[in-house]
């Protein structure tokens, strides 16, 4: 099964059905578009790439992304749960994952995790961000099996990922289906990681390493 992670951004719209994402993916397809978004080289949105530019940038370099594995936290600040996403892929897939999506051009790396995480998890998520947030990793995906833990049949992508708290209701939206919140030892396990793409339960493994949620 052809896996396609991280996860392109979605073709973001605001309340008036305008684009709002100049690096939004072009829904259904494989590659990222900005369906419906101006040419490229506009003075509105001068990091956007056409269908065709965007394969061609996949093509001759790495892609930035950022991925965050949502947790809640108890008073004493130890994690309780974690967030999984349950989504549906471009081909009509259905599996887990975590937030996940491109930086953009001209765009700080707190602001493209605060972006996805409210496309994923809701406006009303309250995801807390620190004004500079650290990454517990930076995950490798590569088109070619076998030179990672993680895999992108598209590209060569390389991930910021975060473990962030929320604090607020998630109501799920683009293409997240639905958040499922599982204790940590339910999160690491293998029969999770196996529904998981490209590598991601060696992702979350990681994340809840990295904050001492194993035991």
């Amino acid at each position: 099964m052809p896996v396609r992670t991280p996860d392109p951004d979605p073709n973001e719209r605001d309340d008036e059905n305008a684009p709002r994402d100049p690096l939004g993916g072009l829904s259904g397809g494989p590659l990222g578009g900005g369906f419906g978004s101006p040419g490229p080289g506009s003075a509105s949105n001068p990091g956007w790439l056409s269908e065709v530019e965007l394969a061609e940038a996949r093509r001759r370099m790495p892609m930035l992304y950022v991925e965050a594995v949502p947790v809640r936290v108890d008073g004493m600040g130890a994690v309780t749960d974690v967030g999984i996403l349950l989504r549906a892929t471009p081909v009509g897939e259905i599996t887990r994952t975590i937030v996940s999506g491109r930086v953009r051009y001209g765009e700080t790396i707190r602001d493209a995790l605060f972006r996805h995480l409210e496309n994923d998890l809701g406006p009303m998520a309250f995801p807390l961000l620190p004004p500079q947030p650290l990454p517990f990793t930076v995950a490798e995906y590569f088109p070619m099996p076998g030179l990672s833990a993680f895999h992108d049949d598209r590209q060569h992508a390389v991930s910021l990922a975060f473990v962030v708290p929320v604090t607020g209701t998630c109501e799920p939206r683009q293409d997240a289906l639905e958040v499922t919140w599982m204790p940590p030892q339910e999160a690491a396990s293998d029969s999770l990681s196996a529904e998981m793409e490209g590598g991601r339960g060696t992702l979350v493994r990681l994340a809840l390493a990295s904050v001492g949620a194993l035991r």
